[in-house]
């Protein structure tokens, strides 16, 4: 039986991944796939560790699937592999410091990885990311409109979509059923149209280091559907559980 596990969000928090490293090997029935949905740094020093231990799992461990997240993306930025956008998302949220930090923490030979990493996952029925199917910095979360969510799952073919950058768990389900639409122009008339929809899902899987002490991230098990949220304490309040 095939099971992942998937993460979002480590932000250079080793201690983090190691704890949730630890609650997977633990799981029963066993992980097989090991996905990490982007924001494996962040700006701070850790993050070439974090790096490392990702790049060369031990003996024995699965092999971590990487895509880019929002701070990948700002690597990206920053070195001119993608476009600049204005204002600079990084600079907007944080600061010119933290731009500068990101600039200086983050080695040539992590840059050029950061690179060569996927934008998602499509398997079986599964979109997997860090932020929608239209942007890695676009952000999905339970108040996203039911409209967005189906045009987001919709670009793929998927049913299932999953996504780190809330930083949330949350089950967001469209069930079989239709959606109205009615424009009405300036001029006074109308047009409507009927979308038809099949059960859909979007899947927040969690947060692994942006909360100290305490991790979330997702179980998920393509052959029955089942999803379970984990919450891993670790630190001062160890402890293990459902979320």
């Amino acid at each position: 039986m095939t099971n992942w596990a998937i993460l979002s969000g480590i932000e250079a928090n080793l201690t983090a991944y190691e704890a949730v490293l630890e609650d997977i090997k633990r799981q029963v029935p066993k992980v097989t796939e090991l996905y990490i949905l982007g924001d494996v740094i962040n700006a701070s020093v850790d993050s070439e560790k974090v790096v490392r231990r990702i790049r060369y799992p031990r003996i024995g461990e699965l092999v971590p699937q990487v895509c880019k997240g929002w701070w990948e993306e700002q690597v990206m930025m920053l070195h001119g592999f993608v476009p600049d956008l204005e204002p600079n998302p990084l600079v907007e949220k944080y600061g010119i410091a933290t731009a500068k930090s990101l600039w200086d923490n983050i080695s040539k030979e992590t840059v050029s990885w950061i690179s060569n990493l996927h934008f998602a996952f499509m398997e079986f029925d599964c979109l997997l990311l860090h932020g929608s199917s239209l942007s890695v910095l676009e952000e999905i979360t339970p108040e996203s409109s039911p409209l967005l969510l189906l045009d987001r799952i919709g670009r793929s073919n998927a049913n299932r979509l999953f996504c780190g950058r809330s930083g949330q768990t949350f089950r967001y389900q469209i069930k079989d059923g239709s959606l109205n639409s009615h424009v009405l122009t300036l001029d006074g008339e109308g047009t409507s149209q009927t979308f038809k929809t099949s059960d859909r899902l979007a899947i927040g899987v969690g947060n692994v280091g942006g909360t100290p002490n305490q991790a979330t991230y997702t179980i998920y098990s393509p052959n029955t559907d089942i999803v379970q949220f984990r919450t891993v304490r670790y630190g001062k309040s160890k402890g293990f559980g459902k979320g």
